[in-house]
């Protein structure tokens, strides 16, 4: 555990840990080492958290079932883009849906992917919160 970083105080509430990006066990400690933004390790993962030591792969091959989560947000995500050019621009042509949603699914790759391994960690790891953990070191 790193003592000399200091983390936020733990999340008020499970929607906010989601959306925050935090541990489900302590709420304090990051899931990802970095930024959504930062294309080239959106993706990357600590082991466990650094202030409470749960583990973020609970089993082998658990993230498995995000794929699932993440098609469902990039359906979503399709369907939303799909409906916004219909009414926004009238019924255009085949290819501005196309582009539209192929531009727009690919931009919200990173945030498709943290959110549905975030969920699948809080509805199916079996972590729970736990408020020791959650207090300032």
């Amino acid at each position: 555990m790193a003592e000399s970083k200091a983390y936020p105080a733990p999340a008020a509430s499970m929607l906010t840990g989601i959306l925050q990006q935090r541990c489900p066990r302590c709420r304090r400690g990051p899931m990802f080492t970095h930024s959504s933004l930062n294309l080239a390790h959106f993706t990357e993962m600590p082991a466990s958290c650094p202030v409470c030591s749960q583990a973020y792969e609970p089993e082998p091959g658990f993230y498995f079932g995000a794929m699932y989560i993440s098609f469902a947000f990039s359906t979503g995500i399709m369907l939303v883009v799909g409906l916004l050019v219909y009414h926004l621009l009238g019924d255009p042509d085949t290819w501005v849906y196309v582009t539209a949603v192929a531009v727009i699914t690919v931009l919200l790759t990173p945030f498709s992917l943290r959110y549905s391994r975030i969920l699948m960690l809080y509805l199916f790891g079996g972590v729970e919160y736990n408020p020791r953990y959650g207090a300032a070191s």
